[in-house]
């Protein structure tokens, strides 16, 4: 494939599923490249088949693992599968703490599974900048399935809840993730619970746990709210419960479907990314702007003159945003 081409020229390679335009395309959405702006908005129509999954939990709770084992199960039904690790990163140097994931394992010389690690130059809420973008790319491109493993920070993963159809929480024996999952108020999100590490003895408590917590939410509110999230323990040396786990992500699909409620879902995922694409413009904005206009109101700010508030407001105002009192 010619080095040269255009975004643009990419856009039907993407869609035909050819692996290096994909790549490429990744590698430009990732950088936040304008000159692939266009090509992306075409990409983003051709999208809307794939079931996105995204698969949380705190560092340790063997998530990298347990993802090359779902994407495997997946293959057996002869679905594409697409995979995007967000790494952490420096939020100075941006430069990547694990690098290329090598877990993947048996999945990794698959074609019929794409794998693809992204930085997340210090972005919170466990994904990076140019996530959902590879989603769409993935989806254009025939992936049926498109795994997302977040970062794994453990305090800041819930913005996963809203680029996935279905949340898969992942814990670990013997970390202390009914206490994290409380904090950081992961319980919650999880449409699906995974103790992982079945083969550790606390494996059981934290199963037992995670069913009581669900169990006092239930008694809390005196109703249960469209399903029970099912919990269910794997071991992924063993594959034990990688079956099971795989076929709740498919009975989760099904039942948003029924439901109606995968509609609303896309539909959150849609006014999220709207709501998170015009922060980002405004931010770039402001950044080109640094040494005019935001110049003078840096100088105001430090002398005392005006609140962070007002000098924001002002700001906006310079490029032509009314804001309301």
């Amino acid at each position: 494939m010619n080095a040269r081409l255009s975004s643009l020229d990419l856009v039907d390679a993407v869609s035909a599923g050819e692996p290096r335009a994909i790549a490429r395309m990744l590698s430009r959405a990732e950088s936040g490249a304008v000159e692939a702006r266009a090509a992306l908005d075409l990409i983003y129509q051709r999208t809307g088949r794939a079931h996105v999954v995204g698969i949380t939990g705190v560092p340790g709770s063997g998530k990298s693992t347990l993802v090359a084992k779902l994407a495997a199960q997946f293959r057996k039904s002869a679905r594409k599968v697409g995979i995007i690790a967000v790494d952490p990163s420096s939020p100075f140097s941006g430069g990547s703490i694990l690098g290329d994931r090598i877990r993947m394992g048996e999945v990794s010389g698959d074609p019929g599974v794409f794998v693809r690690s992204m930085a997340s130059r210090g972005a919170m809420g466990g994904l990076a900048r140019g996530t959902l973008e590879a989603v769409d790319i993935l989806d254009a491109g025939g992936y049926e399935v498109i795994i997302i493993e977040t970062v794994g920070v453990g305090q800041d993963e819930v913005d996963i809840v809203r680029a996935a159809h279905t949340t898969v929480v992942v814990s670990a024996p013997g970390l202390g993730d009914d206490i994290q999952a409380i904090k950081a108020g992961i319980l919650e999100i999880a449409d699906i619970h995974a103790v992982s590490k079945a083969d550790k003895p606390e494996a059981d408590r934290t199963m037992s746990d995670l069913k009581n917590m669900l169990g006092l939410g239930v008694a809390l509110t005196g109703k249960v709210v469209g399903r029970l999230v099912p919990v269910l323990k794997t071991c992924s040396p063993t594959n034990e419960g990688i079956a099971e786990l795989a076929s709740a992500i498919d009975a989760h699909r099904e039942y948003l479907v029924t439901s109606g409620e995968f509609e609303q879902r896309r539909q959150a995922i849609r006014e999220r990314r709207m709501l998170k694409a015009a922060e980002v413009i405004l931010h770039d904005e402001f950044e080109h702007h640094r040494e005019g206009r935001m110049a003078a109101l840096l100088g105001e700010l430090a002398n005392g003159h005006i609140s962070p508030q007002t000098a924001a407001r002002r700001l906006l105002a310079q490029i032509g945003m009314e804001v309301s009192e």
